[in-house]
C-alpha cells in the first residue's frame, strides 16, 4: 500500500470524534495526516465539541478536548496533499466562508482526488460547489444544503451508521458510520485492510 499525505480541515467546535478517531485511524494504517485551521499556527490547538444522540429533537453538545493543529494552514499547498479529510460539527458552518477553504476544497474535487466529509463537514463541500450531481449523505439538516447544491441525497439509516461513495467523495451521517466511513475512504485511498 502507497503511503499517502492527507490535509484534515478542523476548526474551533469541530466534532470530537470525527477528528480524532479519523486522524488516529489513518495514522494507524501508515498515512501521513496534517490537520490545518485557518488562522492557527502549528503546534496550536482548537477547542472540540462531543456531539451525541441522546433522545432530544438534535444532538447535545458538551465540551470535548484541544485538537492538535499540525500544519500551519496559511503555508500549505493543497497540490502537495494526495486527499482531504473534512470533520462536522459547527466548525464547518464558519471554516466555509473562508474563500482560502474553498479553493483548498476545489482543488481536490478539480483534480478528482479522494474527498471524506462527514457530519456537517459537506456543508464545506456544498460551498465550494463541488457536489453537483453526486449523491452525498450528511447529518439530517444538511440535506437542505446538498439539495440546493446540486447533489443528490443519499439517505441516512436508523443509527446514522452509513456512509456513501460517489467516485472519489465518501460521506458519512455522523461519528457512529466511522467504520463504514473509514472503511470506504481507505479503499477510495487504495488502502488495504485485511483481518
Amino acid at each position: 500500500m502507497a503511503a499517502k499525505k492527507i490535509l484534515m480541515l478542523v476548526g474551533d467546535f469541530v466534532e470530537d470524534y470525527e477528528a480524532m478517531v479519523p486522524f488516529q485511524i489513518l495514522l494507524m494504517v501508515g498515512h501521513t495526516v496534517h490537520t490545518v485551521c485557518p488562522g492557527k499556527k502549528a503546534g496550536e490547538t482548537v477547542a472540540t465539541a462531543v456531539h451525541d444522540f441522546e433522545g432530544h429533537q438534535t444532538y447535545s453538545e458538551k465540551p470535548g478536548h484541544n485538537f492538535g493543529v499540525t500544519t500551519t494552514f496559511e503555508e500549505i499547498k493543497a497540490e502537495d496533499y494526495d486527499a482531504l479529510v473534512i470533520p462536522g460539527g459547527r466548525a464547518p458552518e464558519y471554516l466555509r466562508l473562508n474563500p482560502d477553504i474553498i479553493k483548498c476544497v476545489q482543488h481536490f474535487a478539480k483534480a478528482g482526488k479522494p474527498i471524506a466529509a462527514i457530519c456537517h463537514g459537506p456543508q464545506i463541500l456544498t460551498a465550494a460547489d463541488v457536489i453537483k450531481g453526486k449523491t452525498c449523505t450528511a447529518y439530517p439538516a444538511v440535506k437542505p444544503d446538498i439539495d440546493g447544491a446540486g447533489g443528490t441525497w443519499c439517505e441516512v439509516n436508523a443509527t446514522a451508521s452509513n456512509a456513501c461513495t460517489d467516485g472519489n467523495i465518501v460521506t458519512a451521517p455522523a461519528w457512529p458510520a466511522h467504520p463504514e466511513w473509514m472503511r470506504a475512504f481507505l479503499k477510495v485511498l487504495g488502502s488495504t485492510i485485511e483481518p
